[in-house]
């Protein structure tokens, strides 16, 4: 039997127009099983029946507090978590959920062709691509670079786009093993549009990372 993805696409701020598309895509991996919610009481309910949990483009607040204590409980006992996109536009006002992910969001200039550095050639998210990926989107910036021992995967090369932030070290995807007693973590600031979701690369990368998550590689 395929493992099981709870896949929570909630937004409580800016919402995008991919998000139907990319719950097509996740399923269309076909490596897992896939419950889609944008319940915040799906939170709230036992979670270890899920090899992860996936935020897609969440935005603003969107967990109960008893969701909050739920989720937290269940990552810290191992359970694995992965974030796209605007998952890192998530929940600012729960500290937990920072350290969770590394980093947040702090802004990003306009969608538009760029380039992705592998970092770590290694990991199943992206073994696949070249060492220099061109690629749309936004180009996140986040509010420092990524913290709490993470491994980063892919980084921005903000010469081959306008209005870049960061300067070298402009961290896109990375993981991390949270110890003995809690789980994996994957992020990645693609996938803002629905095009990315038809990008053969793209969902190779999205399939290595939440495979990764979810302790399958």
């Amino acid at each position: 039997m395929a493992p099981t993805l709870l896949l929570y696409t909630r937004t409580a701020d800016y919402r995008h127009d991919s998000i139907p598309a990319a719950v097509a895509a996740v399923r269309a991996l076909g490596r897992f099983t896939v419950e889609h919610t944008e319940d915040p009481a799906a939170l709230e309910q036992p979670l270890d029946g899920y090899a992860a949990v996936v935020f897609l483009s969440t935005s603003g607040e969107v967990l109960t507090p008893a969701g909050r204590a739920r989720l937290a409980r269940h990552l810290d006992a191992g359970g694995g978590f992965a974030g796209v996109h605007a998952a890192a536009c998530t929940e600012y006002g729960w500290p937990y959920y920072g350290g969770l992910l590394g980093a947040r969001f702090a802004r990003h200039p306009a969608y538009q062709p760029g380039r992705a550095l592998v970092a770590d050639p290694g990991h199943p998210a992206t073994r696949h691509l070249p060492a220099a990926w061109d690629f749309t989107d936004e180009w996140y910036d986040f509010d420092a670079p990524v913290r709490g021992g993470a491994r980063v995967l892919l980084r921005a090369d903000e010469s081959s786009y306008e209005g870049g932030g960061m300067g070298a070290d402009h961290p896109l995807a990375w993981c991390r093993e949270r110890g003995a007693d809690g789980g994996r973590v994957f992020y990645t600031a693609l996938g803002h549009a629905e095009a990315a979701y038809r990008d053969p690369d793209f969902l190779a990368h999205l399939d290595g990372g939440l495979a990764w998550a979810a302790g399958l590689m």
